[in-house]
């Protein structure tokens, strides 16, 4: 494992110091304290330095697959003509908020009133939507920026998903820098911005917290930062159900590590023992809080499998849509028939990407967190269009693919994420919102 690159402080010598009286240091000091403010060269600390590569190239990624996305909206029209609850709105960047972003921004606003209401129904939905399946992290974050800030739902919804996009890019940038090189991890972050799915990083929903916490999570683990490590997990169980994977891939590092004499002396026990019970303290608490506030104790899985359809089943849901799309056909549920064929081929692709990821021998908690992952999602019946969405938190995925990527030049490469920020306008962004149900 290498160490992540840092770059070199900049000098900022006087070319004037020769005519002048005392030491250089202190006359460039007070040449700089006489300047204008606007002429004071912007510098930043050394450790900041190594992301702005990262942070640069994933913004610019992201900002042209968006504008791609506005344009495609604008010239089909067709959000004008729906619901602004369901993919539509006056304006193309309303339907930035619609589908689940909807039921945040309700969250934000009025908070919960948790309640298990059986519908008089006998299909696939008997109990009534409540937003007590939506986790608060992200809606307490919008609230509380939009207190401070004076921004709306909307605009601080959108503030907070950029920026922890960006937190997340950097974290991704850390972990695979790690592993790879910071080249290699400048390109993942890239990478991650034309992603599939990618089109809900900035967007009002919960996938960007959710990896910002993941990857500074597993970068904690891998840098011997249990305590943070089990902070982090225990914020996220308050973010997303699918924490739990995170959570578990956090335990069985910690696990591993204490069962083992050399790790064990090596890392100590009191921070392992501290991660692996502070981090499901936050999603536990918050299924509980469901449970005992609607008077069900499973009320959280009750109202996920009646009132969204979406539950474990094993994998059965995603071999009936394998087998119905094998011969042209969409005899399932939540059949889309673009959105469900860009996620097929991510799916065919998954055994490839695993297996490269493997290769690269990465640590524990990142195989344990990939893997679990893909489990829960190709184990879950829930659109299966959107299984590129669900893998988007799957970033140790990135790792070969940045790793070969980086052997090639500036000029190829440019070529590259140009082309796919481009494509990702579509595939990432109104595939998925337009063309099907984010």
């Amino acid at each position: 494992m290498t160490a992540m690159d840092t770059a070199a402080d900049d000098t900022v010598t006087d070319a004037s110091g020769d005519a002048q009286d005392g030491p250089p240091g202190r006359r460039s000091a007070k040449w700089a304290a006489r300047r204008p403010a606007w002429t004071r060269r912007v510098t930043l600390p050394p450790a900041a330095r190594p992301y702005l590569a990262p942070l640069a190239l994933y913004g610019v990624t992201k900002l042209v697959g968006l504008l791609v996305f506005a344009k495609l909206l604008e010239y089909a029209g067709d959000y004008q003509e729906k619901n602004p609850r369901f993919g539509g709105g006056a304006h193309w960047w309303d339907v930035l908020a619609t589908w689940d972003g909807w039921w945040y921004l309700q969250v934000a606003e009025h908070g919960y009133h948790p309640a298990l209401v059986r519908l008089d129904s006998e299909g696939l939905f008997t109990v009534q939507q409540n937003s007590v399946a939506f986790f608060p992290l992200y809606p307490s974050l919008i609230r509380m920026v939009s207190d401070l800030t004076g921004l709306g739902l909307y605009g601080s919804g959108i503030l907070v998903s950029v920026l922890s996009s960006f937190v997340a890019a950097a974290g991704i940038y850390a972990v695979v820098s790690l592993l790879a090189g910071a080249r290699a991890g400048t390109i993942a972050a890239g990478l991650w911005a034309v992603a599939p799915g990618a089109g809900v990083e900035w967007a009002v929903y919960s996938e960007s917290v959710f990896v910002a916490l993941a990857a500074w999570t597993c970068y904690c683990v891998m840098t011997r930062r249990w305590v943070t490590a089990g902070l982090l997990a225990f914020v996220a169980g308050f973010n997303r159900p699918t924490s739990a994977v995170l959570i578990g891939a956090v335990g069985l590092a910690a696990l591993v590590t204490l069962a083992r004499p050399s790790t064990r002396r090596e890392h100590g026990v009191r921070g392992p023992v501290y991660a692996m019970l502070v981090a499901p303290l936050g999603l536990l608490s918050y299924v509980a809080w469901v449970g005992y506030s609607t008077g069900e104790a499973t009320a959280y899985f009750t109202l996920q499998r009646e009132g969204w359809a979406h539950f474990f089943d094993y994998g059965a849901y995603t071999f009936d849509v394998l087998r119905n799309l094998a011969i042209g056909r969409n005899d399932y549920v939540f059949a889309f028939s673009t959105p469900d064929l860009l996620s097929l081929q991510l799916v065919l692709a998954l055994p490839f990407l695993i297996a490269l990821m493997l290769r690269k021998r990465p640590p524990l908690v990142l195989v344990a967190y990939t893997l679990a992952t893909i489990i829960t999602v190709l184990g879950t019946q829930q659109m299966f269009g959107n299984t590129m969405r669900y893998l988007l938190p799957a970033f140790p995925l990135l790792l070969a693919p940045a790793a070969a990527l980086s052997r090639l030049k500036t000029p190829s490469l440019a070529v590259f994420f140009s082309t796919a920020a481009l494509a990702s306008g579509w595939y990432a962004h109104y595939v998925i919102f337009e063309l099907g149900v984010p």
